[in-house]
């Protein structure tokens, strides 16, 4: 059975919740490096994915209240994967809703969400996502500049791509100099979207752009 037949059937959904995105507003300024970690930036599940009854698993978790959030998120994944993106946005407002604003936890969710929108063709939305998840953490996390050079690429905001790309250098050369090491630096990352990241590269290497 698919998500939404089992979400409908077994899960009791905040009514009239609807996930709050970000409006249009001005991007982070760059910083010139970016070497922090940051414990948010991961997918978040409750259980391994790819198994075969990994919804019946994530629903009898949701209904135990046992890693009810984590269980949450998965599901909402799970939907997006499916084209259910109405449902899919349904979940992570539950999930949103029962943590703090600011946490870690939501910037989690986030950051999340944001790739699960990128995914499926919403550049402005997930850029809306990525931008509220980096305002909400200390420091200048790893994962900015080459997940904002890929969506600002995929929007045609090519200059702010490369400056953005250009950050991912300075802050470690060695690595992202060559898209050669991108499959073993981007694992999470699917392949099309590295192949986007190695365009960037490419026309950064063409033409760098100077710091400040």
């Amino acid at each position: 059975m698919g998500v939404t037949k089992r979400v409908a059937a077994g899960a009791v959904l905040l009514a009239g919740l609807v996930f709050s995105t970000v409006q249009a507003q001005n991007l982070p300024k760059i910083a010139e490096f970016y070497f922090d970690d940051d414990v948010a930036a991961k997918p978040i599940q409750a259980v391994p994915p790819g198994q075969a009854d990994l919804v019946d698993q994530l629903m009898k978790l949701r209904e135990r209240g046992r890693k009810g959030l984590e269980a949450t998120v998965q599901l909402a994944g799970v939907a997006y994967a499916e084209g259910r993106t109405e449902l899919g946005a349904k979940l992570y407002s539950e999930a949103l809703a029962t943590v703090s604003d600011a946490s870690v936890q939501a910037r989690g969710l986030r950051w999340n969400q944001a790739w699960d929108l990128y995914r499926h063709g919403d550049s402005d939305g997930a850029l809306q996502l990525w931008t509220t998840a980096a305002e909400n953490v200390r420091g200048n996390p790893s994962w900015m500049p080459q997940t904002m050079a890929l969506v600002l690429w995929k929007l045609g905001r090519k200059d702010e791509a490369l400056a953005w790309y250009a950050a991912a250098v300075r802050t470690e050369p060695q690595q992202w100099n060559d898209p050669a090491r991108f499959a073993e630096l981007l694992p999470l990352w699917q392949d099309n979207e590295r192949a986007q990241l190695a365009e960037v590269q490419q026309a950064w290497a063409a033409n760098p752009p100077s710091w400040p």
